[in-house]
C-alpha cells in the first residue's frame, strides 16, 4: 500500500490529527498485546480513506478520593493531565501502537475512555464507548475479538446493532509461533571440507 502523495510527510513520526468534520477510523486499545494488530488494521483503513485514526485508550473507572476536588471544579490543566489523553497511563498505552501507526503515516486523534463504575448492564461499557466514537463522527470501530471489560468485538457489534451503528470490525490476534531449537538427538548434516595440500578430508557426523 502506497503512502499519501498529496500530503508528504517529512519524517515517520505519527502526528496528531485535527478533530473536526473528518470521519476518523476508531481503534479500541485495551492495554493488551492485541492492541498492535487492532491499530495496524485501523491504520490501513484510515490510510485508504485518507482520514486520521481515533485511538481510544480504555482506562479503569475514575474514582476520585474524598480529599480531592471533583473534576468539574478542577483547574483545566490539572483535569487534562490527570484524566485526558495527556496522562502518563494513556500515553503508555498509545506508545505501544505508535510504530504501527507511524508506518502508515496517518494522523491520529488521542482519546481516553474510562470504564463506567459499578456493576452496570452487560453492554453498558460497549454502548458508552460507541457513543464516544460517534461523538468523533467515526463510522467504523476496530476492536479485538477478545478483550476485557465487555469491550470485545462481539459485545461492540451487539451494542452497535441496538443503537444503529457504528460499524464494528473484529480483529483476530496474530497466531503465536514458538521458537524452534534444534533437538540434541537430531542428526547433524554431513559437512565435507575441501582438503588443503597435505590434509585429509574431514567428515562431521
Amino acid at each position: 500500500m502506497t503512502g499519501l502523495r498529496s500530503h508528504p510527510v517529512r519524517d515517520s513520526a505519527p502526528r496528531p490529527g485535527r478533530a473536526g468534520l473528518v470521519q476518523p477510523v476508531a481503534a479500541v486499545l485495551t492495554d493488551r498485546i492485541d492492541d498492535v494488530a487492532v491499530a495496524a488494521a485501523a491504520a490501513r483503513m484510515a490510510l485508504a480513506r485518507r482520514v486520521p485514526l481515533l485511538l481510544i485508550a480504555v482506562m479503569p473507572p475514575h474514582v476520585m478520593p474524598p480529599h480531592v476536588m471533583p473534576p468539574h471544579v478542577m483547574p483545566p490543566h490539572v483535569r487534562r493531565s490527570s484524566l485526558g489523553p495527556a496522562s502518563a497511563s494513556v500515553q503508555a498505552v498509545l506508545a505501544r501502537v505508535m510504530p504501527k501507526v507511524g508506518r502508515h503515516a496517518t494522523g491520529y486523534i488521542p482519546e481516553v475512555f474510562h470504564l463506567p463504575p459499578g456493576n452496570g448492564s452487560r453492554l453498558a461499557a460497549a454502548k458508552e464507548l460507541l457513543a464516544l466514537a460517534t461523538r468523533h463522527r467515526a463510522p467504523d470501530v476496530v476492536a479485538a475479538r477478545r478483550a476485557p471489560h465487555g469491550l470485545d468485538a462481539h459485545a461492540l457489534i451487539e451494542a452497535a446493532a441496538l443503537r444503529g451503528g457504528p460499524y464494528v470490525h473484529g480483529i483476530a490476534p496474530a497466531a503465536w509461533v514458538p521458537l524452534r531449537s534444534p533437538s540434541p538427538f537430531t542428526r547433524r548434516p554431513r559437512v565435507t571440507c575441501r582438503p588443503a595440500l597435505g590434509e585429509e578430508t574431514l567428515r562431521d557426523e
